[in-house]
């Protein structure tokens, strides 16, 4: 660690200094200063004054001379600033050499509190009865960037997919190929997952409107499809398969993964269900009632809300009673009754588990927490598996991440052949109003095939396909983390492929821009040497920026935030190119300063394409 160690020890020397004056504990920050205000700056003052009667200013210019950096070789001094405020200045000419030396290990920006905890993160499920479309997208890249953030804090983190192969959604098309007499074969090699959704499941539905007796039989169908034994149960089986592996092809194009998939027809059938039902009634977290308009189901007692009905009166268990054994397994509550076997090998030739009810290998997919991610219009029934959790588990064992849904402009629907009113389309899969998110990786890899030819005339055919898919890619996965998760995001073609602002397209042009540099020289960077030259503003603000990687990092795990570590990579790649600006590089009047600054560049270089990395997007030589 780099800066939040800076950040740490000056915390821990105020502490002492506070202990030392007798006062009383208040909860201060430190943390970068803004122009002007030092390198790093600390409140402390202002939480002391009403205790010691002082103002901020004389509590400030007190304190500032109580400190001692013997043993913090890196900061140089501490100023009582007139606001009030303690203004902590970096010894740039020591801090340099800790920080670029520290930029070129591959383990850089790398925590270590999580001590190799199991964090169980699972994400995605995704009916299988279509294609992923584009609003599926952000719960996707949402949880993925998070287990590589928890990865980064040395947490042993175990990636999930509950894939819902019995609901209702699959029932739909299986009326649909059943009694509708559709093929279960795709036309003109047309993608499976495409055209069950597209074609399949939402003519079946407009049937329904017309047909009341249809949609009377996928009541029907549902029972079927959970009698293992049943014709149409081996038909759902073998449809929702090639769904699903249509499905993980376009998971795998956009660079995710999972260890394990999880299917709801095991999870009926293992008994899960009345092993955690049973050890609800006895802890006495459930109840019976025997009057009123919940005579004869058991209830989730709710404080100051309705009580939630878990199995109706006429014994069939609700909704929330499928997501509750899953939780309970999940956190390790329960005996496992799975076994595992092997689904497939990944893109990224990581083996991929399924669970099964036979054979005889056991693995372990649970954990000491987990965090499931799914969007907020189910806010409500998380809180009460969260709350139930929390009765047999400490608080926050199981979390629920929440977010806002997908829509995408008007411009981007016409583009791409639809119709739109308004100036944005909100997705249904049922209505068919969606936009599959291979139509939008192929056309966003087309537009930047077009670009980077036009910039790159003499790079191969493969170099150019390679940029476009890493760009298409990091743009789409970008754009998904950017936002705060309670914003709806409105997702544009154009203007998330423009190489200035808020893009992944700026970010890695930053990237791309490090590289010509390297390129345009023949002096070899020689990192055995000291730093000091480094002393411009923009030589100082880009060592800076990269000695706080730590700090986001930090940020990013403890608020399960990955916007934060997109902020960091954007303010990182516009603090490089402020430096690219107004220092010339190759220009430098000694070779020890244009060593120096070569090696600059590389440190931020290295320490981008780690931050990249946690986002999942790679960072391309040329552009």
């Amino acid at each position: 660690m780099v800066f939040l160690n800076l950040l740490e020890n000056i915390r821990s020397k105020t502490d002492e200094i506070l202990e030392a004056k007798n006062c009383e504990p208040v909860k201060f920050s430190v943390e970068s200063a803004k122009p002007g205000f030092g390198d790093i700056t600390c409140n402390v003052p202002f939480l002391l004054s009403k205790q010691l009667k002082k103002s901020p200013q004389e509590i400030s210019r007190e304190l500032s001379e109580m400190y001692n950096f013997d043993d913090m070789p890196q900061i140089k001094n501490v100023e009582s600033h007139p606001s009030g405020y303690l203004n902590f200045s970096i010894d740039y000419t020591k801090f340099n050499d800790l920080v670029i030396g520290l930029s070129l290990q591959e383990n850089y920006g790398t925590l270590e509190f999580g001590n190799n905890e199991k964090i169980v993160v699972e994400h995605t499920s995704v009916n299988p009865n279509k294609a992923l479309h584009v609003g599926h997208i952000r719960n996707i890249i949402l949880g993925d960037v998070v287990s590589k953030i928890l990865k980064k804090a040395n947490y042993d983190v175990k990636i999930l997919n509950y894939v819902d192969d019995s609901g209702l959604q699959v029932a739909d098309i299986i009326v649909g190929f059943t009694e509708l007499g559709f093929s279960q074969e795709s036309p003109n090699n047309e993608k499976f997952d495409h055209y069950c959704g597209d074609t399949v499941y939402v003519k079946t539905t407009e049937k329904y409107e017309s047909d009341k007796e249809l949609e009377g039989k996928r009541h029907e169908i549902l029972k079927q499809i959970e009698d293992r034994t049943s014709e149409v149960s081996k038909i759902a089986q073998t449809i929702t398969r090639k769904v699903l592996n249509e499905q993980l092809k376009t998971v795998w194009n956009l660079g995710v993964f999972y260890d394990c998939l999880n299917f709801e027809s095991q999870i009926i059938h293992s008994k899960l269900w009345e092993t955690i039902f049973e050890k609800l009634k006895s802890d006495n977290q459930i109840k019976y009632e025997n009057e009123g308009d919940n005579s004869g189901c058991w209830v989730i007692p709710a404080d100051g809300e309705d009580d939630k009905i878990l199995v109706r009166s006429n014994g069939v268990a609700t909704y929330i009673a499928k997501d509750i054994p899953y939780a309970a397994w999940k956190l390790g509550l329960v005996e496992d009754p799975f076994h595992y076997k092997i689904h497939s090998t990944q893109k990224n030739s990581q083996t991929l588990y399924e669970t099964t009810l036979e054979g005889d290998n056991k693995l372990n997919f649970s954990g000491s927490k987990v965090i499931t991610v799914i969007d907020n219009r189910q806010i409500r029934l998380q809180k009460i598996v969260s709350g139930l959790m929390a009765k047999f588990k400490e608080e926050g064992a199981y979390t629920h991440l929440g977010y806002e849904s997908v829509t995408l402009s008007a411009d981007t629907v016409k583009s791409l052949g639809l119709s739109v009113d308004g100036e944005s389309a909100q997705m249904s899969g049922r209505k068919g109003l969606y936009v599959n998110a291979d139509t939008v990786l192929e056309t966003l890899t087309k537009r930047v095939y077009d670009e980077s030819k036009s910039r790159n005339e003499n790079l191969s055919e493969s170099e150019l396909q390679n940029i476009a898919n890493i760009v298409a890619v990091g743009t789409i996965r970008y754009e998904m983390i950017k936002p705060d998760l309670d914003k709806i995001i409105t997702f544009d073609l154009k203007n998330s492929l423009r190489l200035e602002g808020d893009t992944c397209s700026y970010i890695q042009y930053s990237y791309a821009r490090a590289s010509r540099i390297l390129e345009k020289t023949d002096v070899k960077p020689n990192f055995n040497s000291a730093f000091k030259l480094l002393s411009s503003e923009y030589e100082k603000n880009l060592i800076k920026k990269i000695a706080m990687f730590d700090v986001h990092v930090n940020d990013s795990v403890n608020n399960l935030s990955p916007k934060v570590i997109a902020k960091y990579s954007y303010e990182l790649a516009v603090t490089f190119s402020s430096f690219y600006e107004h220092v010339k590089v190759l220009a430098s009047e000694t070779t020890e300063l244009l060593n120096a600054r070569l090696c600059l560049v590389v440190s931020f270089q290295k320490t981008l394409k780690t931050s990249l990395g946690l986002l999942g997007i790679d960072a391309p030589e040329r552009m």
